[in-house]
């Protein structure tokens, strides 16, 4: 006879769909989700957005802003200056993630950040 403790097999575990995946695929990656979340007030200039994010490289930052440039989430707009000047802002896709880091961000706080790992 079967332990009840024991795993169910894949009936009891549903199959992840395409979009988490996607999702999780793109947003899952360090630093992209603090990027997409420090664009939400709007456009920030490279230096500034660098600066706003504490610990992330250059290099780092170049590559997740191409990553997200690619998915539709980011455009890159250059101020022609003197001096030149990038800035980087959410597209209408980009700013539609709000409601969920703002829901994912409650979450971390009741769940996470009290230290007991539950809710």
């Amino acid at each position: 006879m079967a332990d009840k403790g024991k795993h169910q097999g894949t009936e009891a575990c549903g199959r992840v769909s395409d979009g988490i995946t996607q999702v999780f695929g793109l947003l899952g990656k360090r630093w992209t989700g603090v990027i997409v979340a420090s664009l939400m007030a709007g456009p920030v200039h490279f230096a500034d957005l660098r600066r706003s994010i504490s610990g992330i490289s250059e290099r780092m930052l170049s590559d997740r802003l191409v990553e997200l440039g690619a998915a539709g989430l980011v455009l890159r707009e250059v101020d022609e200056g003197p001096p030149l000047r990038v800035a980087y802002r959410l597209t209408e896709a980009g700013a539609a993630l709000e409601p969920a880091l703002t829901e994912l961000g409650r979450w971390a706080e009741k769940c996470l950040l009290k230290g007991e790992g539950t809710c």
